[in-house]
C-alpha cells in the first residue's frame, strides 16, 4: 500500500459530503476555527482504496450501539459480528472526531484513547508508528483530531474495555495541544483547581458525563409534562419585583450608569428630582431586577392555560458560601390552576421525581454516572436512587410534627443539633437531613423523601394561602412566635441535600393578597378605610390577577442543580454547573 505523508501550513482539504452528516464533526470544526491560539494545520493522510459504507459516528454509537437514553445497552461483543454493519463486505469504515485522552506508544504501534463526550468510555485507535513516525509527537493529550479507519475486532488477547477498535487509515489534527502547558494532565486535580478553569474543566470525563446527565434529565422532565398535558412557557428574567420578598436580588444598571473610572456617578438627592427625571434615570423608568423565581409570572400563564411549567435561570444575591448555594442556578417551576388541595401539587412533584429516577436506572447515562466518580461507590449512588422509589407514597408530616420529632430526638440523645428545634424558627439543614434520614419511607433503604407541610406564616412568602386547619402545638414544645397561623405549603426534604422543592397553594382572593402585601412590607400601608384604594406600585399587576376571573391554584419550584447533584452523588453543587457563580467568583 502506498503511503503519502504531508505536513505543512496548507489550507484544510475540502471535506466530502459525508462529513457534513455528522453534527458532532461540525462542532469540532468550529472549535478548531475558533481556537484562540492558531497553530499549523497538520494533515496526515494515507491513500487507500475507496470503501463502501463509510460514515461519521460518535464514540457512544460505536461502543454502545445506541443513544444516551438507550435501555439495556452493552459494549459490542464478538457475537455481534454477523449483524454488525459491514460484516458481509468486510470491516466498516468510520470517521470519528474527538480529543486525545492518552497516547500509549509501543514499539510498532501507538494506541490512542479518544473521547468525544458522548460516553465516559474512550475509544481505542491503533496507529502504525511507521506511517506517522515523524509526527507522532503531535498526538498529545488534549489534541483535537479527526480519524478514519476500519472498525473491527481487536487482534490482541487483552481486550479490557472494548472488543472492537479503530484501525488507522487517515488522520487529521484539527487542533494541537502543547503537552508542557496543557492544564489537564493525566493526574488528580483538586475541585478548587478545576473551578479556576471552567472553560476547560468540562472536557474531563466526569464533567462531560454530568453534562450528559443534565441534558437527559431535562428531556425526561419535558416528556413527563407533555404526557401530563402541561404547557411549557418562557417567563422573563428581568422583573419589577422580588418574588420572595427577601430583598436578596441583583439590581440592573447599564454601563452608562458608571463613569469611565469605574465609580458610580454622582446623582442629586432623590427628593430633588421630579417624577420625569426619576424615570429618565433608569433604563426601564424604574428599578428592575434579575428574577429570583418565575412563580408570579407562571401564575399569569396559569390563568390562560391551566397547567404550565418552565426550566429557567434564577438569581439570588445570597452571601452564603456553602456547597448547596449558588448565585445563579436553574429552577424547575410549575403552576396548576383549579386545584384546592395541597396533595394535588405534592403528587405532581412525587410522580415527576419517580419518573426521572426510574428511567435513570435503565438508561446508559445512569449506569455511567453510577461508576464515574472515584470518591464514592456505585452502591452509594444506587441507594440515593432507590430510596426515592419505595412501594408506598412518600412520607407526609406537618411542620409541627417535624419540630416535635426533632425535639424528642434531641431530648433522648438520638441527635445533637447546633440549632435547637423551636416552633416558629426555620428548619436548618441539619434538621432537614435528620428528618429525611429517619422518616423517609424507603423500603429498608437508609433515608428517603419527606414532605413537610403547613409551616408558620411568618416563615414563608406573602402569596401563600392559609392552611385549612389551625396548628395544634403540643404542650412542652418550645415556641417562639407571636403568630401561630400556618399556610398551605410544603418543602420536600431529601437525604444529603435537605430541601429540594418548595411549593404551596396561592392566595387567590384580591382583598387577602393586598392585605398580605402590606403586612409583609411590599407596598405602603393604607389609611384606615382606604385599604384597597392605595397605589400598589410594581405589584399592582400581580394583584390584578385576583380581580378578574381568579382561579384557585398552586405550584412548586424545584432546584434543578440540587436534583442533579443528588442523583449524581456529588456533594458540592458547584461541580454540576458548567460555569458556577457564587459570591466572589464569576469566572469566564
Amino acid at each position: 500500500m502506498l503511503c503519502l505523508l504531508h505536513v505543512g501550513r496548507a489550507r484544510p482539504p475540502r471535506l466530502s459530503s459525508s462529513w457534513w452528516s455528522g453534527a458532532f464533526l461540525r462542532s469540532s470544526s468550529r472549535l478548531a476555527q475558533q481556537s484562540d491560539a492558531p497553530s499549523p494545520s497538520l494533515s496526515l493522510s494515507v491513500q487507500v482504496p475507496a470503501k463502501q459504507g463509510s460514515r461519521s459516528a460518535s464514540i457512544a454509537s460505536l461502543l454502545h450501539g445506541g443513544p444516551v437514553d438507550g435501555v439495556g445497552e452493552a459494549p459490542c461483543q464478538a457475537s455481534d459480528l454477523a449483524s454488525s454493519p459491514g460484516a458481509l463486505g468486510g470491516p466498516e469504515i468510520v470517521t470519528v472526531n474527538g480529543w486525545i485522552r492518552s497516547n500509549r506508544n509501543m514499539k510498532k504501534y501507538s494506541f490512542l484513547h479518544i473521547s468525544d463526550g458522548t460516553t465516559t468510555q474512550p475509544l481505542q485507535a491503533v496507529i502504525p508508528k511507521e506511517q506517522v513516525e515523524e509526527d507522532i509527537k503531535a498526538l498529545t493529550t488534549g489534541a483535537c483530531i479527526q480519524i478514519t479507519g476500519e472498525w473491527r475486532f481487536s487482534l490482541g488477547s487483552k481486550q479490557h474495555q472494548q472488543v472492537k477498535e479503530l484501525h488507522y487509515q487517515s488522520l487529521k489534527i484539527l487542533g494541537t495541544s502543547d503537552p508542557e502547558t496543557y492544564p489537564l494532565q493525566k493526574k488528580y486535580h483538586t475541585p478548587e483547581y478545576l473551578r479556576s478553569m471552567p472553560h476547560l474543566r468540562c472536557r474531563l470525563p466526569t464533567q462531560a458525563a454530568l453534562l450528559q446527565l443534565r441534558s437527559w434529565i431535562a428531556s425526561k422532565i419535558t416528556n413527563f409534562f407533555v404526557e401530563k398535558e402541561f404547557v411549557q412557557v418562557h417567563p422573563p428574567i428581568i422583573t419589577s419585583s422580588d418574588c420572595e420578598g427577601a430583598g436578596e436580588v441583583f439590581s440592573l444598571s447599564t454601563s452608562s450608569d458608571e463613569r469611565a473610572n469605574g465609580k458610580a456617578p454622582v446623582s442629586p438627592p432623590s427628593s430633588a428630582l421630579t417624577s420625569s427625571q426619576k424615570e429618565q434615570d433608569h433604563f426601564f423608568r424604574a428599578p428592575k431586577y434579575l428574577t429570583v423565581s418565575s412563580q408570579l409570572h407562571l401564575e399569569c400563564f396559569a390563568h390562560a392555560v391551566p397547567k404550565v411549567w418552565t426550566l429557567a435561570p434564577t438569581f439570588r444575591a445570597e452571601k452564603s458560601d456553602t456547597n448547596r448555594h449558588l448565585s445563579e442556578f436553574y429552577m424547575l417551576e410549575a403552576e396548576i390552576a383549579f386545584t384546592e388541595i395541597l396533595e394535588d401539587v405534592m403528587s405532581v412533584v412525587e410522580d415527576l421525581t419517580r419518573y426521572i429516577v426510574s428511567g435513570l436506572l435503565e438508561a446508559r447515562v445512569g449506569k455511567e454516572m453510577a461508576t464515574i466518580h472515584a470518591n464514592r461507590s456505585a452502591e452509594e449512588v444506587a441507594t440515593r436512587w432507590n430510596c426515592l422509589l419505595p412501594a408506598k407514597r412518600w412520607t407526609r408530616m406537618t411542620y409541627t410534627a417535624a419540630v416535635e420529632h426533632l425535639s424528642r430526638a434531641a431530648k433522648v440523645g438520638e441527635a445533637k443539633f447546633v440549632f435547637p428545634p423551636i416552633w416558629g424558627h426555620a428548619l436548618q439543614a441539619e434538621h432537614e437531613k435528620f428528618l429525611a434520614g429517619k422518616f423517609g419511607n424507603s423500603d429498608g433503604v437508609s433515608g428517603g423523601a419527606v414532605f413537610v407541610t403547613d409551616y408558620p406564616r411568618a416563615l414563608k412568602p406573602f402569596y401563600m394561602l392559609p392552611s385549612a386547619t389551625e396548628a395544634v402545638i403540643p404542650t412542652g414544645l418550645k415556641v417562639d412566635a407571636l403568630d401561630t397561623r400556618t399556610v398551605a405549603c410544603f418543602d420536600l426534604l431529601l437525604p444529603h441535600v435537605g430541601e429540594l422543592v418548595g411549593g404551596s397553594l396561592r392566595e387567590h382572593r384580591y382583598e387577602h393578597i393586598v392585605k398580605a402585601m402590606r403586612e409583609f412590607g411590599l407596598v405602603p400601608l393604607a389609611a384606615p378605610g382606604k385599604e384597597l384604594e392605595e397605589d400598589l406600585g410594581g405589584m399592582k399587576w400581580y394583584a390584578d390577577l385576583r380581580k378578574w376571573g381568579s382561579a384557585t391554584h398552586g405550584g412548586f419550584g424545584m432546584g434543578f442543580d440540587r436534583l442533579l447533584a443528588y442523583l449524581a452523588g456529588v456533594r458540592d453543587i458547584r461541580e454540576v454547573v458548567g460555569f458556577p457563580r457564587w459570591r466572589g467568583r464569576c469566572d469566564c
